[in-house]
């Protein structure tokens, strides 16, 4: 695909300094791009970068004041960043667009329905009584239970498992891998020891505008439903477990898992392998640092907390630099010990 600069900058409603009539067929990192090449510039240390680079075009801030001339025509906007975000999404778009049409072979169980525009790759497979929106992909070897149903514009990218009952927004994307609904890990202890396994007949909802990273799983309820709301943002690798809610625009990074009937409050941001216990709450606009272990309820919303188990951030930042000098501090206990028996 070829745009002008004029036409990017028409889409990102910024201003042009150069050539609106250049041209641009791919997307590139400013020290890396080459001729034809669409970068951008949003972090300062780059912009060294901005006078050596190859690129066709750049996006920059409206507030950058140049240091000496540039060879690449110029795109204005207000944040570079989320410019060249919401082109990469129409990148996207266009290419997944590209898709349509059913493949062979794949399953269309009975009394299921599926939208306008859609996309079926070989040996996909779709349940009985299952509603599937309006420009749908469904990349090769995709698993879809029964009775499930499926917003418009969602994607579910290759050996994606969808359990019956699920219910699936619209503009969400499923990488590939995601299993949505599985059992959730109940079982009951009993009196020889062993484990009664306790059935699993909730399911599953994810809202609008959520993203499931590769391999993630999420579990179905016991009872009721196991909730993502929308434009939650979930990494790979995430486990999520029976029962429970996650709010609105929550960020999950990878390796983090969530035990059962947990609410984790809106704007949260977990970290890399974060864990958390089951039946807690976290409050709106919680953040968790990386490797942290959580095991009670953060009510105060915006708090940041860190370490295993979780403590305030500032907090643990100094026990951590007490922790450092443990060593130290014992050699010098032991000093005024072995004084104190001289001094007897």
């Amino acid at each position: 695909m070829e745009f002008t600069v004029q036409q990017i900058a028409d889409l990102l409603q910024g201003t042009i300094e150069g050539d609106s009539q250049v041209k641009v067929n791919s997307l590139g990192k400013i020290e890396e791009a080459q001729a034809g090449a669409l970068a951008f510039l949003s972090n300062a240390k780059y912009e060294p970068y901005l006078y050596t680079t190859g690129a066709s075009a750049v996006i920059v801030s409206d507030k950058l004041e140049l240091k000496k001339a540039v060879a690449a025509t110029l795109i204005r906007v207000p944040d570079p960043y989320t410019s060249f975000s919401t082109l990469l999404s129409y990148y996207q778009t266009a290419l997944l667009a590209s898709k349509t049409g059913v493949e062979e072979p794949c399953f269309l169980g009975q009394n299921s329905q599926v939208g306008e525009n859609h996309y079926r790759g070989a040996f996909s497979y779709i349940g009985h009584n299952c509603t599937i929106g309006n420009n749908v992909r469904i990349f090769p070897q995709v698993y879809i239970g029964d009775n499930v149903t499926i917003g418009d514009n969602t994607t579910l990218f290759a050996g994606v498992k969808v359990y019956t009952n699920s219910v699936i927004g619209s503009n969400c994307t499923l990488h590939a891998g995601a299993v949505i609904g599985s059992d959730g890990f109940g079982f009951a202890p009993q009196q020889d020891g062993s484990y009664k396994t306790i059935p699993q007949i909730g399911n599953v909802v994810l809202e609008d505008d959520i993203s499931v990273g590769a391999n993630t799983t999420i579990d179905c309820a016991t009872m009721g439903s196991t909730i993502i709301r929308k434009g939650t943002k979930i990494d790979n690798l995430v486990q999520i477990a029976h029962n429970v809610e996650v709010g609105h625009h929550t960020v999950i990074a990878a390796q983090t898992g969530i035990s059962g009937s947990s609410k984790i409050g809106n704007y949260n941001v977990l970290a890399g392998q974060v864990g958390i216990v089951g039946h807690i709450t976290l409050a709106d606009r919680t953040t968790v640092g990386a490797q942290s272990g959580v095991g009670k309820s953060v009510k105060e919303p915006g708090t940041i907390i860190q370490g295993s188990p979780a403590f305030d951030y500032k907090q643990n930042l100094r026990a951590l630099a007490v922790f450092r000098k443990l060593p130290e501090l014992q050699r010098e206990l032991e000093s005024l010990r072995e004084g104190k028996f001289t001094e007897g």
